[in-house]
């Protein structure tokens, strides 16, 4: 089946009671035990026993983002952070070495570059994950894994899945790769030769900015260690009623996608021809420094975030956000509306960033409203510069 067919009918059955064309919330924390519980591991999660060991709603849910991401097994959590901490934790020890793009989501460079090395004595590198040289230099005897962004938050840099996964396979090392960004509609990098692929679902895959939920896909022997240690003994579990709306928003991801995908090339073109704009970065445009890269691992489109900066001072970006009247000023992405933040001088990873996002600059997500109508809210916006 396509992709768009898997959307919708992937994860879904009739409700074998009630005959519901949907599958029904399971709001329960706990289910019917056999007649003698004895022999029962009560850590075990290949069955239903108590919803942090996986519920109904989470396995369906997990159905459907296998088959669209085209992986062997999935693990959902409780937020995007919980997915990422949950392959670090499950596949990281004391002593080993991790190599990590150095332009990623906040919180995986805390744990990373922060807590993981200050609890554990896990050493690890920050690498320009866009130069295989660079990350193929980084790499050291006890490397086990090699973690990276594509497209990066916040700067959209582009890396070569396929490129780097030769590279951690040759050092018998492990690819992760967070994949929030694309979503797996323009991206799988499963397909590419990663063992993991990361989605923080509360972004596109729920698409409607009212539910929290992460994602780990790849290998079963990976997810079944990801699903053991990160959702049933450190409790990371989705809620089931998240589950559900998340596998609701599911449905139409690949028509969002394409929408998200179409605003944000007319958007990031519009920005790139004013004069009021410093910079855009998009993998989209020809200008982009990795544009071929994207192009050929992208398949349907280049997603609906851009990062660009204003030819203006500090204050003047906030005067600028401060008229915007369609565009929300909020963090996250990936939402039907468009949300903008504003990244200051004082971001504390500055300096692994390109020069050009040195003086403050934007991330816009942009959402499913008309991209003329967003593009005019820009354009009555930059009068206020």
């Amino acid at each position: 089946m396509k992709f768009a067919t898997r959307s919708v009918h992937a994860g879904n059955a009739i409700d074998r009671e009630t005959g519901a064309i949907r599958r029904p919330i399971t709001m329960a924390n706990s289910y019917e035990l056999p007649y003698d519980p004895s022999g029962v591991n009560w850590s075990a999660s290949d069955g239903s026993l108590y919803t942090r060991n996986g519920g109904a709603n989470q396995r369906y849910l997990q159905d459907k983002l296998k088959s669209l991401e085209g992986a062997e097994d999935c693990v959902v959590l409780a937020s995007g952070v919980a997915a990422l901490s949950g392959v670090f934790f499950a596949l990281l020890r004391s002593g080993d070495h991790a190599v990590v793009s150095d332009s990623t989501y906040i919180a995986a460079y805390r744990l990373l570059h922060e807590l993981l090395p200050g609890k554990y004595g896990i050493k690890t590198t920050l690498a320009d994950s866009t130069d295989t040289e660079t990350v193929k230099a980084a790499v050291r005897p006890n490397t086990k894994l090699i973690h990276i962004e594509t497209p990066a938050n916040p700067t959209l840099k582009v890396s070569d899945i396929a490129l780097i996964a030769e590279i951690a396979h040759g050092a018998g090392a492990l690819l992760s790769v967070d994949n929030t960004f694309a979503s797996p509609y323009n991206q799988r990098p499963s397909e590419l030769g990663a063992d993991l692929s990361v989605e923080s679902l509360t972004k596109y895959i729920n698409g409607h900015g009212d539910a929290m939920g992460g994602a780990v896909l790849g290998r079963k022997s990976l997810i079944d260690k990801i699903r053991a240690e990160a959702m049933v003994n450190l409790g990371g579990a989705i809620s089931p009623f998240n589950a559900w709306l998340i596998m609701r928003g599911a449905v139409t991801l690949p028509l969002r996608m394409k929408q998200h995908n179409e605003g944000a090339m007319r958007v990031a073109g519009f920005l790139e021809d004013r004069k009021e704009v410093r910079f855009v970065r998009y993998p989209g445009l020809p200008s982009h420094p990795e544009h071929e890269t994207a192009k050929r691992q992208m398949e349907n489109g280049f997603g609906g975030v851009i990062a660009f900066g204003l030819a203006a001072d500090h204050d003047a970006h906030n005067r600028f956000v401060s008229r915007l009247k369609i565009i929300t000023s909020a963090v996250s992405l990936g939402h039907d509306e468009s949300l903008i933040v504003f990244l200051g001088e004082n971001d504390e990873r500055q300096h692994l960033y390109p020069e050009a996002f040195h003086g403050g600059f934007f991330r816009l997500s942009v959402g499913l409203e008309d991209a003329e109508d967003i593009i005019e809210d820009i354009k009555q916006a930059f009068s206020a510069l």
